[in-house]
């Protein structure tokens, strides 16, 4: 589509999908502050009901959780347990996103992007419904495990983006994205902590910003039936497909392929398993070595994301998409030698604006690298193959690398991913290779 697609159209496609993705992000980023409060409610309402004897859900996995922490070398204090329940239900939120993920992009690929996003958001609007009711922890699990299942609108909107983007508004068009992102996780969070000193229902505290959070889901959900467009190129250009249906049918033409989505997929695989643990041993790091608040960590994720939509809209759009990832690698890279040796705010902050670089060009790069391997009519399975294979390491990440942290110490734990992430450069400077058109916008503007 992306080759008979006019500006105007491009343009209002481009609006919808921004303005979608930010309220879908900014409603799921309200609960990730609230974790801790959330789940020492559940703990604490389960203890004062009557049934506090009895073995609940809740009881049994700290119960687990326990069992987990006794068997590092050094104890981990009691302070720890909710966040790492609240890891192991961020890991179990990839998990799931890593099995739908390939199914809801094959399915856009069949059924149309459109048709595709609001059966998506319609899973959505029944998990946050379900968090909205959730006065116990099984209740709250069931949203949890209901939005892992459903949410597939980022993979969506990369692959609408990718229809309506020729080759030298690829890059630029993901960065969009990324922007989304990056302007969400700055503001976001910050909104549903404030919501959430809104206790307007007893039996669940959290339900005002719950509520909000479905509210911004339904208004998404009705601005993208009235707005969003069909843009799967094999049900967009419908007399195109007739006639082809009516000529004498041909093999199709081969995928030229510069990189496999193979490599693709382990780069990203190996690329988050790295940075997702570092990203989650943050506060436990912060707290040891500066005795960080949740409002000083919260300062510190809120730096991260500024820098981070700074750069999506100012650099990372215009950069060519492997240079994009390249540059984004060797960021990460500096990160992890900083966060192994700092002993300073200002060595921290230093180390933070790496991570806001990195979060800015990595992902963005590879969808784009991913969406150029991909030919119209597989779009979807593609990118939805890489987000899946990109939520195992998300999953795995922040288990493998606080047990190194807390098994052999910090220094320990940053030296390793720093050679974990020295592999992953290896992958992208000695693997990835520029596919034809993506560096066609730059080279135009040279030869002018």
């Amino acid at each position: 589509m992306a080759a008979s697609v006019d500006a105007a159209t491009r343009r209002r496609v481009l609006r919808v999908i921004f303005v979608s993705l930010l309220l879908d992000l900014i409603s799921f980023t309200f609960i990730l502050p609230l974790f801790p409060k959330l789940l020492e409610f559940y703990r604490n309402a389960e203890a004062s009901s009557s049934n506090s004897n009895s073995s609940s859900l809740l009881s049994n996995v700290f119960k687990y959780l326990n069992a987990y922490k006794a068997s590092f070398a050094r104890p981990i204090d009691s302070r720890y347990d909710i966040v790492l329940l609240g890891g192991a239900l961020g890991s179990m939120f990839s998990f799931l996103q890593a099995i739908a993920s390939p199914v809801i992009g094959h399915l856009s690929d069949k059924y149309g992007r459109r048709t595709a996003l609001l059966a998506s958001m319609v899973g959505n609007i029944i998990s946050v419904l379900l968090w909205v009711m959730a006065v116990d922890f099984r209740t709250f699990l069931a949203s949890r495990i209901v939005g892992g299942l459903s949410e597939g609108n980022v993979q969506l909107a990369t692959a609408i983006a990718t229809d309506i983007s020729d080759t030298k508004a690829r890059g630029s068009t993901m960065a969009l994205i990324g922007a989304c992102f990056s302007v969400a996780f700055t503001f976001g969070p910050a909104l549903g902590a404030w919501l959430s000193s809104f206790a307007l229902v007893a039996a669940n505290p959290f339900a005002t910003a719950a509520a909000v959070s479905l509210a911004l889901i339904v208004t998404e959900t009705v601005y993208l039936y009235f707005a969003l467009p069909e843009t799967l190129p094999s049900l967009t250009n419908k007399t195109e497909v007739k006639k082809k249906e009516e000529a004498k049918p041909s093999p199709p033409a081969p995928v030229q392929r510069t990189n496999s989505h193979t490599l693709l997929n382990l780069t990203h695989l190996t690329f988050l398993l790295f940075f997702s643990g570092m990203e989650f041993s943050l506060p436990f790091m912060t707290y040891d070595l500066f005795q960080y608040t949740s409002a000083k960590n919260g300062r510190l994720l809120g730096y991260i994301g500024l820098i981070s939509s700074l750069l999506q809209g100012s650099v990372t759009r215009r950069l060519p998409p492997l240079f994009s990832v390249r540059l984004g690698v060797l960021f990460c890279l500096v990160a992890f030698i900083l966060l192994s040796q700092i002993r300073t705010i200002g060595g921290l902050y230093l180390a933070a604006t790496c991570l806001a670089t990195t979060s800015a060009t990595v992902v963005t790069g590879l969808n784009a690298l991913s969406s150029f391997e991909a030919s119209e009519g597989e779009r979807g399975g593609k990118l939805g193959n890489l987000r899946s294979w990109g939520q195992i390491g998300r999953g795995l990440g922040p288990i493998l690398f606080t047990s190194v942290y807390w098994w052999a110490g910090r220094e320990t734990a940053y030296v390793l991913g720093a050679m974990g992430i020295a592999g992953v450069c290896a992958l992208v400077f000695g693997g990835l290779r520029t596919p034809p058109g993506s560096v066609k916008e730059i080279e135009e503007k040279k030869e002018l």
